[in-house]
């Protein structure tokens, strides 16, 4: 490979690490930059690499080519920064007019320009399952429960309402229960909606699913066992999520909590919601 590294923009969560740790015991040479904030220093400093804040732009940048990174990963949450320019380098600073116009959009339009960003600066932008085929939301259970009837219908309603948000580039994720919505995800996440519920019976679907015409390369949809203990405490009787559009992280540990919990968790396909 010539000393082309692999470049990891890394955020929060587990899946950056999990994308950092495969692409090396693949063989490939990694190289981590940890947004200030996010990502956890304590696993980014098992990795060459540094930390940057959110605007360093130009920094990240040149830091990415000294590393002689080539292809670069994003993977991890972050939130939207303070659109002020005291919170950017030069570089980012020179990208605000765009980036705010973009963030009225909404966060897929957000992202498109900072991929385009970085692509035209001379790196190719590969998913995380490209990287780590296994994340990719296979069809069908993970453990050993499947959906109830009742329950597909929630799926079903929480389906279409992840669609709208989707399309209006809000969300990705919704719940019903009862055949009625309950939350629809904002820019704060699943876990923040799923905490924002009141516990009820056991009963009502989280479904998630990427937003139509979403940037698959950079924020697909994910869950992971924090998913599935946040559903367990909403009282929800499973998790729903669109076969190959969603990472699953961990999911033979997924599947193994589901069960523990007394929930399922099921990759449906389009075909399953006619």
């Amino acid at each position: 490979m010539n000393g082309e590294r692999l470049g990891v923009i890394a955020g929060g969560g587990d899946l950056p690490k999990r994308v950092a740790q495969h692409a090396r015991s693949s063989g490939r040479d990694v190289f981590v930059l940890g947004i200030k904030g996010f990502a956890s220093p304590e696993w980014v400093a098992g990795f060459d690499g540094a930390e940057v804040a959110i605007g360093e732009v130009g920094r990240s940048i040149r830091l990415l080519r000294q590393a002689n990174c080539k292809e670069i990963v994003f993977a991890g949450g972050v939130r939207r920064p303070s659109f002020s320019v005291r919170n950017f380098d030069v570089r980012g600073a020179l990208l605000l007019p765009e980036l705010i116009s973009a963030a009225a959009k909404g966060d897929d339009a957000l992202l498109r320009v900072v991929v385009r960003t970085f692509e035209n600066a001379g790196f190719r932008i590969i998913g995380a399952d490209d990287v780590l085929k296994t994340l990719l939301a296979p069809a069908g259970p993970y453990g050993s429960s499947h959906p109830s009837a009742s329950d597909w219908r929630d799926i079903r309603v929480a389906a279409k309402a992840a669609a709208e948000i989707g399309a209006m580039d809000v969300g990705q994720g919704a719940v019903a229960r009862d055949g009625a919505m309950m939350a629809s995800e904002a820019s704060d996440g699943t876990d923040a909606m799923l905490g924002r519920l009141q516990k009820g019976a056991r009963s009502g679907v989280l479904v998630k699913r990427p937003k139509p015409m979403q940037e698959l390369r950079i924020d697909l949809p994910a869950i992971g066992t924090t998913t599935v203990r946040e559903a367990a405490r909403a009282g929800l009787s499973g998790i729903a999520v669109e076969a190959g559009g969603v990472l699953v992280v961990d999911r033979d540990e997924v599947g193994r909590l589901a069960d523990e919990l007394g929930l399922f968790v099921y990759g449906f396909t389009p075909g399953e919601l006619a």
